[in-house]
């Protein structure tokens, strides 16, 4: 792989400035049309390349053609990543630096010294020395999530293209818009895609791959209080406003985010609006089993109704939506899906390749119980969604490396 010559950095170098931040108010898609202009570019490119069906539907995703260069009969297989970054942070500016041969120093962003990345705080840099660390400036985000996959996948088109001694089945490239709003697979046209696998390109940790995520169900807290003139609102007010603050005190620190690790689900304020009438509270519930999941509902509703019982004359409403599923359900199912992967990781430099559930969801969440099982391979983002993102230009190599060699392997072994 060392004879390739990658483009990972100068496309990402680009794509980052481009701002492509989602809204969750948004009831269009995609969220932003500024999100399509990265997809107009991604086209244009995918066009230079020689990749003529590139196209830019009206929902702004992206498909595109990797033609087959071989006589066998390969399923087809699809590398997806998102465009969007997330709402958290400005997107708007974004001004990437290089920092090259990284040795270890403090990373102090200069327009806005106050953000300081540090080994202490950010492990992974430890295995970054030598490597050169891209960060934005200080104030935005970076946008490695998922820009960072989307250079990846973009470079190994480039390199399959160029190199057509490698051979390969036909892939498609799919680029998303919404998922940081969890809408990245609402529009999605699958039978166009035609895949029969696929592959995310949006973690984290280089040489590492996830074939579970959480499953997530969304709740809404909607609390009626009794409103009164509060200068005599004595024995006759009941405040929404202070109900809604004692159901988020009495929520037990061992289930919140701030608390748990691992395999442990939390339950997560993510809103809350209203006033003295009327409050609504919006929350995410997560875990790695459904069962898990019903658990942390019923601890959310004991947690209302013991509030409510304070406050004879006031009411709650509770709901809850399915978001969606671990994706290990499906994956166990297809298990070469993952181990031809694995092969793929160690092929690329990772003897040890890191197996592991995701405290979170990608598009291939949803996509694996829309018929298209669909693991989570690292792109090298790190700090996402903050002002103290980075990432390596050395990683987003090893990760467009790593889709080339997953190319190879289903064609070897089809």
């Amino acid at each position: 792989m060392t004879t390739f010559q990658h483009t990972v950095l100068e496309r990402f170098l680009r794509y980052v400035q481009i701002d492509t931040q989602s809204d969750p108010k948004s009831t269009t898609t995609p969220s932003t049309e500024k999100q399509k202009d990265l997809g107009r570019l991604l086209v244009q490119e995918l066009h230079e390349m020689g990749i003529k069906d590139a196209e830019l539907d009206e929902y702004g995703y992206v498909y595109a053609t990797i033609p087959a260069n071989t006589t066998k009969k390969v399923p087809v297989i699809c590398f997806c990543a998102h465009m969007d970054t997330a709402p958290d942070c400005s997107g708007t500016g974004v001004k990437p630096i290089v920092h090259r041969n990284y040795q270890g120093q403090d990373l102090v962003l200069p327009d806005d010294p106050s953000i300081v990345i540090c080994e202490r705080e950010h492990e992974d840099l430890k295995h970054q020395h030598g490597n050169d660390i891209i960060t934005a400036s200080g104030t935005t985000l970076l946008g490695a999530d998922n820009k960072a996959g989307v250079a990846a996948i973009m470079d190994a088109a480039y390199l399959l293209v160029n190199n057509p001694s490698i051979k390969h089945g036909k892939i498609r490239l799919l680029f998303t818009p919404d998922e940081e709003i969890g809408r990245g697979v609402d529009k999605v046209d699958l039978k166009k895609l035609g895949a029969r696998y696929a592959y995310t390109v949006d973690g984290e940790t280089a040489g590492s791959i996830e074939d579970e995520t959480f499953s997530a169900d969304g709740a809404t807290v909607t609390i009626y209080g009794v409103p009164a003139h509060p200068g005599f609102a004595k024995g006759k007010m009941e405040h929404a406003m202070k109900i809604a603050g004692k159901i988020l005190a009495k929520l037990p620190d061992r289930y919140s985010a701030e608390y748990t690790e691992g395999r442990q689900g939390f339950i997560h304020p993510t809103s809350i609006e209203g006033g003295l009438e009327k409050v609504t509270m919006k929350f995410i519930l997560r875990d790695f089993t459904q069962a898990g999941l019903r658990r942390l509902a019923r601890i959310l509703q004991r947690v209302v109704d013991n509030v409510l019982k304070q406050y004879p004359n006031s009411r709650a409403e509770i709901s809850f939506v399915e978001q969606y599923r671990n994706m290990g359900k499906v994956l166990r199912r297809h298990p070469h899906v993952v181990e031809y992967a694995i092969e793929a990781l160690k092929r690329a430099g990772f003897p040890h390749p890191i197996r592991r559930a995701i405290r979170g969801g990608t598009d291939g969440s949803r996509l694996s119980f829309m018929g298209l099982p669909c693991p989570n391979l690292f792109a090298g983002e790190h700090a996402f969604h903050s002002k103290y993102e980075w990432v390596s230009v050395q990683d987003m190599e090893k990760a467009a490396e790593t889709l080339v060699h997953l190319a190879q392997i289903w064609e070897e072994r089809s």
